[in-house]
């Protein structure tokens, strides 16, 4: 991995960080439906959160058809990042990594997009690669990961795609990092299949069946996990499922008055459990998904595509037992930033004049 940029200078007059005041560290996460960001200290048990901070942006909001980032879409976004990268400068951050994902590696616009977020908010987003994105949403997962199990496939639904990650837990104590036996990045999420399948007036199952389908025939191709097979076969493994419609579905379940994320990260569904949450989703109209707690106008449309994909994972993966996870990309952009203190910093080789290397 690339080394983090440092976050951008506080304005001038702004007073230094105090002495003995934890260092800040931020991650910042553009995909193509949000815009999160979080500001963390270190501590024993990993990072203590100081500030959060998401909003809707909708960034591939027609993408699939156009292949462009629209003006409306980029608009929205840059305003959530001028709020973002104001936030990095007033908590001091010594070190901020901003990351983009596949709404800028698919648009042809998109590196247009991130060089102008650069000069106007000065926030420096990495387009990173679909590799990359499920290994940080693993990092961000370790500690949901259940070792009494012998394998685990973490699931990341974005908007414009889902990452799959097949990790072994054999031998793995709690919060190690597991080997990755495969990952696949299936270019769909809900909002590209959301947009691939319009609803209509009323979500039908047929409907919604479709898009299960859909997501599964993308999954089924993929044949490099299948020595794990025979251990989601006897149960012997587990999903961890990170994703607003996932922890959506999780805030369905519990039948909550309000969205309480110490509720939602870390519970375990099972497999009935999802499967009866998406019929409850799906016998609402979209106005009464929109009145939902849990859910909200900017997730009405999307709810059920997330749904899909989930059961369509669980179609292809059977396993009895879900683990719902309210963290995944920055909270490993935070970790990897974090686990970097106290490393020397590798020295460059001098050059020669012309660029060829002096004799040692």
């Amino acid at each position: 991995m690339n080394e983090a940029p440092r976050a951008p200078r506080p304005p001038q007059g702004g007073r230094d960080r105090s002495v003995g005041e934890p260092p800040c560290y931020a991650a910042l996460d553009l995909g193509t439906n949000n815009c999160r960001l979080l500001i963390a200290t270190p501590s024993a048990h990993g990072f203590r959160v100081v500030e959060a901070y998401s909003r809707i942006v909708r960034l591939g909001e027609g993408l699939s058809q156009s292949g462009r980032l629209s003006d409306a879409a980029m608009e929205r976004a840059m305003a959530a990042l001028k709020v973002s990268g104001e936030k990095v400068r007033r908590r001091k951050v010594v070190k901020f990594r901003a990351i983009a994902t596949q709404a800028c590696r698919m648009a042809t616009n998109g590196q247009a997009f991130v060089n102008r977020v650069a000069n106007e908010t000065g926030v420096k987003l990495q387009v990173i690669t679909p590799q990359e994105e499920a290994r940080l949403s693993v990092t961000g997962c370790l500690n949901l990961l259940d070792t009494g199990h012998e394998a685990a496939l973490v699931v990341d639904v974005g908007g414009g795609s889902t990452e799959l990650s097949w990790v072994e837990l054999k031998g793995v104590t709690a919060g190690q990092m597991p080997p990755v036996r495969a990952w696949l990045s299936v270019p769909i999420g809900v909002v590209t299949l959301a947009e691939r399948f319009p609803e209509g007036e009323v979500a039908t199952e047929s409907w919604f069946r479709q898009m299960v389908e859909h997501v599964k025939a993308e999954i089924a191709i993929f044949r490099r996990a299948d020595p794990l097979k025979p251990v989601f076969d006897a149960d012997r493994a587990h999903l961890v499922g990170t994703s607003g419609a996932i922890t959506s579905l999780a805030g369905m379940h519990l039948r909550l008055p309000r969205y309480d994320r110490n509720r939602v990260d870390g519970i375990w569904m099972t497999r009935g459990q999802c499967d009866d949450a998406a019929a409850g989703l799906l016998a609402l109209s979209a106005a009464e998904r929109a009145a939902q707690p849990c859910i909200g106008p900017d997730r009405a449309d999307l709810v059920l595509a997330g749904a899909a994909i989930l059961q369509a994972v669980q179609e292809q993966w059977p396993c009895n037992r879900v683990r719902v996870a309210d963290r995944g990309l920055r909270e490993g952009i935070l970790l990897s930033l974090m686990s970097e203190r106290g490393r020397p910093r590798r020295r460059k080789r001098r050059r020669g004049r012309g660029g060829v290397k002096k004799a040692a």
